[in-house]
């Protein structure tokens, strides 16, 4: 079946099998390996993308499904010159990846809620925690990843991120 997907701004058509995972064509269809295959099963969430501008686990995606759609996956993250976005950076400082499997799903899943929330109430970290429900991390144990989000939002607004100590964060930071 021919299919057209717009990925990271590009518009990309093929032939594909009713039965091919979206998670199949971006890695071994369109070489973009930043999307992990980690469980298959949708348990695990190293597979998120953006389809349309909301999370997704694309191992549990049809290609055909999303025909016509937009889908941004972490090649399509950093900015135009190369640099990593807000929360790819706010997650470097406070070391929010370790082995980074889990990491670009993370990313993916996690810039939908700073999306959702900018210009508003910054999320609290219970709410963090919940978004993070559909993400699997055997590093970090998602203390400095709900660290990363907090900053991430507070650069949006200019604050300095709730839990950050002058040592770990000042304003000319954020």
């Amino acid at each position: 079946m021919d299919i057209t997907l717009n990925v990271n701004g590009r518009p990309e058509q093929f032939s594909a099998p009713p039965n091919e995972l979206l998670v199949e064509r971006l890695r071994d269809g369109l070489g973009l390996t930043g999307t992990k295959v980690g469980c298959d099963t949708g348990q695990c969430g190293s597979c998120v993308v953006r389809l349309d501008g909301r999370s997704v686990k694309s191992c549990l995606v049809l290609t055909a499904s999303a025909a016509g759609a937009e889908i941004t996956t972490i090649e399509g993250v950093t900015t135009r010159g190369g640099e990593l976005s807000g929360l790819q950076e706010a997650l470097r400082q406070e070391h929010g990846t370790q082995c980074g499997f889990c990491t670009p799903g993370m990313v993916m899943a996690l810039g939908e809620l700073v999306d959702a929330t900018a210009g508003g109430p910054a999320p609290t970290e219970p709410e963090i925690r919940e978004w993070l429900t559909g993400n699997l991390c055997r590093c970090t144990g998602y203390h400095s990843v709900v660290r990363g989000v907090q900053r991430a939002c507070a650069a949006g607004r200019d604050e300095v991120p709730a839990g950050t100590t002058a040592t770990t964060a000042s304003a000319s930071e954020v």
